[in-house]
């Protein structure tokens, strides 16, 4: 079974499939998001909202996600992670 990430607003994207998770601030990505938006390979998953991360997907799409890059990341991290052991804090 293949790995979802939410990406925000009840959207998701294969994880496999992510290359990359960037802030859409610096000039080679808005390069990047202007080229892929004339190829027609922009998925933009804002809901209107402002864009606070590029996802850069394998097969050429870019994905425009209201998430920080960081809370991506974190989300896709916490997926490949096993869950830590619940230790008792209780005196003795």
């Amino acid at each position: 079974m293949r790995e979802i990430l939410n990406v925000g607003h009840g959207n998701a994207v294969i994880a496999s499939r992510i290359i990359a998770i960037v802030s859409p601030r610096s000039a080679p990505i808005k390069r990047l998001r202007k080229e892929a938006k004339q190829m027609g390979k922009v998925i933009d998953v804002t809901e209107g909202r402002q864009t606070r991360s590029v996802l850069i997907l394998d097969t050429g799409h870019v994905v425009l996600s209201a998430l920080m890059p960081a809370t991506l990341v974190a989300r896709l991290l916490g997926k490949r992670r096993k869950p830590k052991a619940i230790q008792s804090t209780e005196a003795a």
